[in-house]
């Protein structure tokens, strides 16, 4: 009875099911460790209070995941225009008027139930998922069109200037992820088939347009600062310097589950540096563990796009999937001294409200590509499809 609930409500690539639900109780060990010191400070040492709250956001994360991977993936194209319309002036919202949470203005606070909610996580997906419609709709017009410049004016213009307008509005408040999300666009780009003269008038577009955009924001100096800082080999951050101490005491081995000493002293260890503390508790092999499963995650959203019946689900998948692993791979390598320090959490692990839910949508759409393509390929051989329509959708060359 179990296998046939599972098999009836848990569709899409059974392997990345398996790798989030990893990941989910991964999360909960770390954070309520890691969340010690900050239960004795703000909750007068009721440390379980972060563990049911944070157990809680991952259900309601896995939730959102489910809800999203129930949805045919074809309706996201409709909806990105709309997202991006609505997270435009949110992010303007949130440079004048956003909550400042350690020395940021990243966060809207949201009225009554009081939870901090990051407009740059709904744009981030939004822009993928525009990107993903707008470059699969050139690959089906692409030949049929002799003019170029009608090319251009009708699907690239589009795409270059909500990628610019968007990376710099977040750029305002959130240095970080906005060059993070400009990079994820361009390689999304390069593998719907841009040309490369196109890409790098976006780059330098971009450039100019984001420079403005951090001195607008007062971001300038300190992106600048934190580049130089970890340039200069005779200054250790303090964040860094405490993290290179977790990293070593930890061994190969760990110090085993809840025995961090450092989550007393590196700044915000149960979001930006949570990897030094698995790396503290579990050891090297727990670190290689937890990079294995971010790689394994990248593996099925490339497997995903490989079996993608259209070009709109294989965009789609793997701007996701790009987008959750580059995160990862820059906040595993900025805890151990591989790139300057930034404020971005690490996907699936780090304690967090929106993040959680809007990471969950992402998974969850690539289960409905997953999902939604399996089903077409069970149409094309004579198969039943039980649950979704077969449809027309275009087989790229």
């Amino acid at each position: 009875m179990i296998k046939q609930w599972l098999q009836k409500n848990l569709k899409g690539d059974p392997v990345l099911w398996g790798i989030v639900l990893m990941f989910s109780l991964i999360s909960v060990a770390v954070v309520y460790s890691a969340t010690g010191t900050l239960a004795y400070k703000k909750m007068e040492g009721n440390t379980e209070y972060f563990l049911f709250k944070h157990s809680f956001l991952i259900l309601v994360g896995l939730g959102f995941m489910w809800a999203a991977h129930k949805i045919d993936y074809r309706y996201y194209a409709k909806l990105s225009l709309v997202a991006l319309v609505i997270s435009a002036p949110l992010l303007l919202f949130t440079y004048f008027y956003g909550s400042n949470i350690n020395e940021a203005s990243r966060w809207i606070t949201i009225p009554v139930i009081n939870q901090t909610f990051q407009p740059s996580d709904l744009a981030k997906l939004a822009l993928i998922s525009f990107l993903a419609s707008m470059l699969s709709r050139r690959q089906q017009e692409m030949g049929k069109n002799e003019d170029v410049w009608a090319d251009i004016k009708k699907i690239l213009l589009p795409i270059f200037g909500w990628t610019i307008g968007i990376c710099a509005l977040i750029a305002l408040t959130n240095t970080s992820t906005a060059l993070l999300l400009f990079l994820t666009c361009l390689l999304l780009m390069f593998i719907g088939r841009v040309p490369i003269k196109y890409l790098a008038a976006v780059v330098i577009v971009g450039g100019i347009v984001g420079g403005g955009a951090l001195a607008a924001g007062q971001r300038l100096d300190t992106a600048i600062s934190r580049v130089e800082d970890f340039m200069d080999p005779n200054e250790t951050a303090f964040q860094l310097e405490q993290s290179y101490i977790a990293i070593a005491t930890g061994g190969v081995v760990g110090k085993g589950p809840g025995n961090s000493d450092q989550r007393d002293i590196l700044p915000h260890p149960y979001s930006d540096f949570i990897y030094a503390i698995i790396l503290e508790e579990y050891g090297l092999l727990g670190g290689i563990a937890v990079l294995f499963l971010y790689l394994a995650l990248l593996y099925r959203g490339l497997v995903t796009v490989s079996n993608s019946y259209g070009a709109f689900g294989g965009l789609l998948s793997a701007g996701l999937s790009f987008s959750l692993v580059i995160q990862a791979m820059v906040n595993m390598g900025v805890a151990v001294g591989l790139g300057p320090i930034t404020g971005l959490p690490l996907p699936l692990l780090s304690m967090g409200g929106t993040s959680l839910i809007f990471t969950g949508i992402s998974l969850g759409i690539i289960l409905s590509v997953s999902r939604g393509d399996s089903k077409l390929k069970d149409a094309a051989v004579g198969a039943p499809v039980n649950d979704v329509s077969p449809v027309n959708v275009p087989v790229n060359a």
